[in-house]
């Protein structure tokens, strides 16, 4: 209906001054495109039912929406960029390993995953051995042939397509990369190892190598002999094992690990030892006095070590009981002192080692007698030393007073040899056996003792000694006084 739509093209004029009023800078309108003549001018839609034109002097009513732009179309899908960096990580005998990197540009659609290719060098048959996209940047390819040259390359994937390849510069060989081989011998059995006769042996020797190094072992340069020695080889480590050990394992025993043209060896001794044997001979080389002298030779089994020294024992034949005279004693001869006269003695000797003394001992055949009229003793012979001496006095007599009747003694000392022969005497004359005197000479302290001395016995009185040598003579004064008698006892 046309006659509507005419309010609102009046109230879009009148509105328009008001705005243009408004603006402090008109903008000059551009000239509107020419439409073309061929189509109608859209006709104005028509207000809502029950609408109203807006009075005079109200807001006018907003123009109407113009129509959405339609969108612009997106740029079609691109494949990415090829992937970058494209390495071998490790290899074996069955699989390869390879890494890369994404790629540098991905397309609008991002990156869905990767495609490992694989094809023998001098064909050109690709084929991806991932079943489905692969989304790390990492793959094994597996279960390939060990000596088979491969050419390898990764694809990118998204929605636009595949990308360009990355390949590897050249063919690959299916083979472990090798690592040279190496024995690691533990530090015990970088010396001599010494096991007892019976005993267990059960040694691990580790190694190194890449790919699993070919092991091989020989004992003094010959082949082991695998009923004796058992051999167990893994990944790592060897096993050398000898259930029940026997002198004849002894030996140097060399260990083999071989990679390609490389290999390694390294050798370890074994020493098995038992108890040795006993001497092989022993006799006695002497016999005097109180002593014994013995010789034996060394055994003829030491037990496969050396010998470290020899027990020698002795016996009485008329007990039978062994004592040990010499222990660890490490010569071939020895001398047994401090026998017995009379006694008749048996010997043997026994071997020693590091592991223990013989069971068995070599015993002498003969036997030692240590007589009694083996030695004749002869006392030295002293002389007499000569200590006669001529008598001398060496304490003379000294001259003595008394009173009457009051005994006293005269003393002297004499020595000679001899023992001289002593007198007394009174005025030169020789006193004798007067019982008024008492003569005594003792160890040559002679005394003569006067018992209760009268007016008449002072005098001199001397004492001659006299023996083989000589004689002599001492002399003195012997005065005998009156008793003092009181006064009142004279009245």
């Amino acid at each position: 209906m046309p006659a509507k739509p005419a309010p609102i093209k009046k109230a879009a004029k009148k509105e328009l001054p008001k705005k243009a009023e408004k603006a402090p800078e008109p903008v000059p309108e551009p000239a509107p495109a020419p439409e073309p003549a061929a189509e109608p001018a859209p006709a104005e839609a028509p207000p809502a039912e029950g609408g109203e034109a807006p009075a005079e002097g109200e807001a006018p009513a907003a123009p109407p929406a113009e129509e959405p732009k339609a969108p612009t179309p997106p740029p079609p899908d691109e494949p990415t960029s090829a992937p970058l960096d494209l390495f071998i990580e490790d290899k074996n005998d069955t699989s390869v390993t390879i890494i890369w990197s994404q790629p540098e540009t991905i397309g609008n659609s991002g990156l869905d995953g990767y495609d490992v290719e694989i094809c023998k060098d001098g064909a050109e048959d690709w084929k991806a051995v991932n079943e489905e996209l692969h989304k790390s940047c990492r793959y094994v390819i597996k279960n390939q042939t060990t000596g088979d040259r491969l050419k390898i390359r990764v694809v990118a994937v998204n929605a636009g397509g595949r990308s360009p390849p990355v390949s590897l510069p050249e063919p690959i060989l299916v083979k472990e990369v090798a690592d040279r081989p190496k024995v690691r011998l533990p530090r015990f059995l970088r010396q001599r190892y010494v096991a007892h006769v019976g005993d267990k042996i059960n040694l691990t020797i580790p190694f190194t190598g890449k790919p699993k190094p070919v092991v091989s072992w020989s004992k003094n340069g010959q082949p082991l002999d695998t009923k004796r020695v058992n051999v167990r080889t893994s990944d790592r480590d060897s096993i050398l094992f000898i259930r029940t050990s026997e002198r004849e394992d002894s030996g140097v025993y060399e260990m083999c690990v071989k990679v390609d043209d490389f290999e390694d060896k390294s050798s370890l001794i074994l020493q098995i030892v038992e108890l040795p044997g006993p001497p092989a001979s022993l006799k006695i080389v002497d016999t005097w006095g109180f002593n014994v002298a013995l010789e034996w030779t060394v055994p003829k089994d030491s037990g496969n070590t050396d010998i470290t020294g020899y027990t020698i024992q002795k016996a009485d034949k008329k007990t039978g009981d062994w004592y040990t005279v010499l222990e660890n004693y490490h010569r071939l001869n020895a001398t047994i002192s401090d026998l017995i006269m009379g006694n008749t003695y048996k010997f043997r000797v026994f071997a020693q080692n590091k592991v223990g003394i013989s069971e068995d001992a070599v015993s002498c055949k003969e036997e030692a007698k240590i007589l009694k009229t083996g030695i004749e003793y002869k006392p030295p012979e002293y002389h007499e030393r000569d200590v006669s001496e001529a008598p001398k006095f060496t304490t003379a007599l000294s001259d003595r007073a008394t009173t009457v009747g009051y005994s006293t003694k005269l003393l002297c000392s004499v020595r000679g040899q001899p023992k001289p022969k002593i007198q007394w005497m009174k005025n030169q004359m020789i006193i004798g056996d007067d019982p008024k005197y008492r003569q005594i000479c003792v160890q040559g302290i002679c005394s003569l003792e006067i018992r209760k001395p009268g007016n008449f016995d002072g005098g001199v009185y001397a004492c001659r000694a006299k023996n083989d040598h000589g004689e002599v003579t001492v002399s003195c004064k012997l005065e005998v006084k009156q008793p003092v008698i009181a006064d009142a006892d004279k009245k």
